[in-house]
């Protein structure tokens, strides 16, 4: 019989991989792999932000992942630089800004490496609450979104012509990525969170006929790699957040392997 620690890092780590598959089959699709890592690294700034004004961390962590997606928007309205440049400046400043203002609150005993790489093992029942709570508004609003999202993702111009609003869908998109940064910061920390977006949805891709069948294929490949990187963590004594990263690459791997041996399968069109 499992520990109560083991069994609601288990119970939370699902639910974390349940949220990021279908999201992170657009990051594919849209390749806002670099976007999301800029989101993710401006987490720590807001929990540094959060532990100074004495906020709640996911609150804190939320609102500076919008504001650095409203300001990347704002700052590609003014062509004066490429957006992997304007990527590239907002990801390592805010991740630098937020490890200065964790160093000089020297009255506090942060645990840097925790936040950084994730502490799925230290989750509590509140925090899993707030996982399936937040995770089933992230994919109910994913689903109310899905049609105009999915065909701006084929082609913006379109999409407008067809009157789908796709800045409206894009910005909805920011808001909720920023919003599972924020609910599984916990799991696998600031510095791993895009590769649990990517990578099952990357697995997936190879094998789906179709966008929803990707979605619920990355889904299930999310849970699968959670799993595997819990019992791999407990059985070799290794941290929990990057165990699941490289449970999540080893099936890659064997994806690659298997249509490297076998038949190819036909892509979907994304």
């Amino acid at each position: 019989m499992f520990d109560d620690f083991f069994s609601r890092a288990l119970i939370a780590g699902i639910g974390v991989a349940l949220v990021a598959g279908p999201l992170g089959c657009f990051i594919v699709w849209r390749r806002m792999a670099y976007f999301g890592d800029t989101m993710a690294h401006s987490a720590l700034l807001g929990v540094a932000l959060a532990l100074l004004l004495e906020i709640n961390l996911m609150i804190g962590v939320f609102g500076v992942a919008v504001a650095a997606a409203l300001a990347l928007i704002i700052l590609q309205r003014r062509p004066t630089l490429p957006v992997d440049a304007l990527l590239g400046i907002l990801s390592h400043s805010t991740l630098a800004l937020g490890l200065v203002l964790v160093g000089l609150m020297a009255w506090l005993r942060i645990d840097l490496l925790s936040y950084l790489f994730g502490d799925l093992l230290a989750v509590s029942t509140l925090d899993i609450g707030v996982i399936y709570g937040g995770g089933a508004v992230v994919l109910g609003v994913l689903c109310l979104i899905w049609h105009p999202l999915l065909a701006a993702t084929v082609s913006e111009e379109l999409a407008a012509a067809e009157g789908l609003k796709p800045a409206r869908s894009r910005l909805i998109f920011m808001i909720l990525m920023a919003a599972v940064i924020a609910i599984s910061m916990k799991i696998v920390g600031v510095l791993l969170i895009t590769s649990l977006l990517i990578i099952p949805a990357a697995t997936a891709r190879r094998f789906a006929q179709g966008p929803e069948q990707m979605a619920v294929l990355a889904a299930g490949l999310g849970v699968v790699v959670v799993v595997a990187g819990l019992y791999g963590s407990l059985e070799f004594d290794t941290p929990s957040g990057p165990s699941i990263v490289v449970a999540a690459l080893v099936l890659f791997l064997l994806s690659l392997l298997r249509l490297a041996t076998g038949r190819p399968k036909p892509q979907a069109r994304q």
